[in-house]
């Protein structure tokens, strides 16, 4: 089942709004995601060579701006990392379209978690357990805090 536990952590760890991505910030971020280390404009150019060297600059600047990436000089250039790796993002998203859901659900939330509940079992058995599995662990950890 893996390690439900870290998963949990990382899926509420940031459930402020994220910024909305266009598609070519979301083609740099997993650029960068799949070097796994800090990259330059002149790095990354050659995965995007159908784009101009200003706009992928532009693209990595905006996202500096949106604080998905760190920036760091290195003689004239910057040099950028994501800011949490792509499983941290990714679980950060869909903790806040879930939430919102629920929210736009009004009084109850019922219609929305039975469909994401269908939708898990529809799709693996192992993924229903591994919520339920989630929740136990959840109740727990409020109940120790709530002593």
């Amino acid at each position: 089942m893996g390690d439900m536990t870290h998963w949990f952590a990382r899926s509420t760890v940031n459930t402020q709004a994220a910024p909305v991505l266009g598609p070519l910030e979301r083609r740099v971020l997993d650029a960068l995601w799949q070097r796994a280390t800090p990259a330059t404009v002149r790095d990354l150019q050659p995965v995007f060579g159908d784009i101009a060297y200003t706009t992928l600059m532009t693209t990595l600047d905006r996202l500096h701006r949106k604080h998905l990436l760190t920036r760091a000089k290195d003689g004239r250039a910057f040099v950028y990392t994501p800011r949490v790796s792509r499983e941290v993002f990714d679980s950060g998203r869909a903790t806040q379209a879930l939430l919102a859901a629920v929210e736009r659900g009004g009084p109850s939330a019922t219609p929305v978690l039975s469909c994401f509940v269908d939708a898990l079992g529809d799709h693996d058995e192992a993924l229903l357990s591994e919520l339920e599995t989630l929740v136990r662990a959840r109740r727990a950890d409020r109940s120790r805090k709530a002593r």
